[in-house]
């Protein structure tokens, strides 16, 4: 019985604060609104009403008063702000009120990601001398990936400690599935998708996948593959592409080099440098190497003459026809952009909006 009276006396308590606050409400609507001053002091002084029903607080039993707190916090809170609006000259229905007349404020507006800007710039420098953009899989069979492209079993390439593979049922004739670690793999499916019937000119942008990762190479990259295919094709048309593009995305007196190399898809072969502008073509930063490039040039990728194995691949008669191809990486592309600094390729992905803004 002694429980049951505590729980009827709670509750007739609270039921008592709503009244008082009810009460209060309707008295502040019915004032006069002409003294401000007064009200503040009637209502919001130390001797004001909030104060006396705060003090009424002490005979709330101790479960209901955080709730009877907060309703007169909230009682508080509602007069104050209405007594602000009646000191600016407002109410309530004019404070809603919205002034057309004022300057609206701009909504923030996002923009590419930097490497979706670079694709798109790499997009239209080509497209100037007729290549046609395409896009093939990022994950495909190991024979568009390796074997088309003249690559055999035991090439190191085709190790799982280089390559991401996909564990999914082997296929008779296309062999394993993979991540792509280059977008050359749409060399021979640009040849079949064409019938193997040349003049063919494609660049290919897309991810590709490799095991490794550093200041210079990250797991997840994208990466630009050309192919031009026709009869007469020979290595000054290379050259002159790859002047071209250095002119283009570098702008004048951009220094280039090929080197001699070996490409399985190739022959011959070169690796295709742009020389550092982080370290001016030195190889120094500071007192140590360039840790971006380490010699004053950055490798960007490999090209060459396309090898006759890959052209008879695509169904294509090498005697014929020749061609040549270059792969480059968009990220190890673009980070040579002049004013960039970009010394850690690896910031390009960090998602850190302080940097992505910058560009």
């Amino acid at each position: 019985m002694k429980t049951k009276k505590t729980k009827v006396k709670a509750t007739r308590s609270l039921y008592d604060l709503k009244s008082a606050i009810t009460e209060l409400k309707q008295k502040f609507d019915a004032e006069s609104k002409t003294d401000i001053e007064n009200l503040q002091n009637r209502y919001l002084g130390k001797k004001g009403l909030i104060n006396d029903l705060m003090k009424g607080l002490k005979d709330v039993p101790k479960e209901m008063r955080p709730v009877a707190g907060q309703l007169l916090n909230e009682l508080k809170a509602n007069l104050e702000h209405q007594l602000t609006l009646l000191g600016n000259g407002a109410t309530e229905e004019t404070a809603d009120k919205i002034d057309l007349t004022i300057p609206g404020l701009k909504p923030k507006v996002g923009h590419m990601h930097p490497i979706s800007q670079a694709m798109e710039e790499i997009t239209h420098i080509f497209e100037k001398i007729g290549f046609t953009r395409v896009r093939y899989p990022e994950v495909d069979w190991d024979y568009y990936v390796f074997e088309s492209l003249n690559m055999p079993p035991n090439h190191p390439a085709r190790d799982e400690w280089e390559t991401f593979f996909v564990d999914v049922p082997k296929h008779k004739q296309m062999g394993k599935m993979v991540l792509t670690t280059h977008t050359t793999n749409g060399q021979v499916r640009e040849m079949e998708r064409l019938k193997s019937k040349p003049p063919i000119r494609m660049i290919n942008i897309g991810r590709c996948y490799r095991r490794q990762q550093d200041v210079t190479h990250t797991q997840m990259f994208h990466q630009f593959d050309g192919l031009v295919i026709d009869r007469g094709i020979h290595i000054q048309h290379l050259k002159g592409t790859l002047d071209y593009f250095a002119e283009q995305f570098y702008g004048p007196g951009t220094k280039s080099r090929i080197r001699p190399f070996h490409f399985k898809f190739t022959e011959p072969s070169f690796e295709v440098d742009f020389s550092c502008h982080i370290c001016h073509g030195t190889g120094k930063k500071g007192r140590g190497k360039c840790k971006f490039c380490k010699s004053g040039w950055h490798e960007v990728g490999g090209a060459g003459m396309v090898h006759p194995n890959v052209l008879k691949a695509g169904g294509i008669d090498p005697d014929e026809y020749t061609g040549f191809a270059f792969g480059w990486g968009v990220e190890r592309t673009y980070t040579l952009k002049e004013g960039l600094n970009i010394d850690d390729i690896r910031l390009i992905y960090s998602g850190d909006l302080k940097f992505l803004e910058q560009f």
